[in-house]
Order: structure tokens, then sequence, then C-alpha cells
């Protein structure tokens, strides 16, 4: 009987999750913070989405294609991996009312 290990070796290029830029919504029962927000484009981030409200709180873009639901008090985040230059519109699918916000996706000045 052969027994096989087999093993992963990752090269040191390739990007962590602790190398990718990083930043933040807050919601809080219906106000959604910032409602702009300028990220880099042609670049793979994180957004943490934190909920400070005492209600669910949903972010959802449909341009994006992107949702996830936030219960009262906590943190999560998604990873958005390449984004072309423009607007994508995002909204709390749990408090309709409140207005729309944006994620700006910005080319690099190279």
């Amino acid at each position: 009987m052969a027994l096989f290990i087999a093993f992963s070796i990752v090269p040191p290029t390739i990007a962590t999750a602790a190398d990718d830029p990083s930043f933040t919504i807050t919601f809080n029962d219906g106000e959604v913070s910032p409602s702009r927000l300028e990220v880099p484009a042609e670049t793979r981030f994180e957004i943490r989405l934190i909920n400070n409200g005492k209600t669910p709180a949903e972010f959802e873009s449909i341009p994006l294609s992107k949702e996830k639901v936030i219960g009262p008090g906590v943190s999560t985040f998604i990873v958005i991996k390449y984004l072309d230059p423009g607007e994508y519109s995002f909204f709390d699918d749990f408090h309709p009312d409140a207005p729309p916000a944006v994620l700006v996706a910005v080319p690099s000045e190279d």
C-alpha cells in the first residue's frame, strides 16, 4: 500500500488578503456611510461591512452581483476582485427608503 502526500506551495508573489487595500462601509438602521466611496479600479480590494444599527442590514449591489446580510452589531467583509473604472450603485435592501450609495472605481494615476 502506497501513501501519497500532496503539498500545495504558494509562490510568494501571490497577494494575500492582508496585502489588499481595505475600505469600510457602515450601516446604522437605514443610514449608509459613506454614501460615496472611491475604490481603486482594476485592483483586488476588501470592503469591511459594519452594522452599528439595532436592525439587520443588507449590502446589495446589482451591478456588482454582490449581496451580504449583516446582523445588528456584526462586522464582516466582501472581496472585490476587479472593477472597470466607473460607478457601481449599492443599497441597504432591508431599508428600502434609505438613499442608494455608490462605489466609484477610479483608475490609477500611473
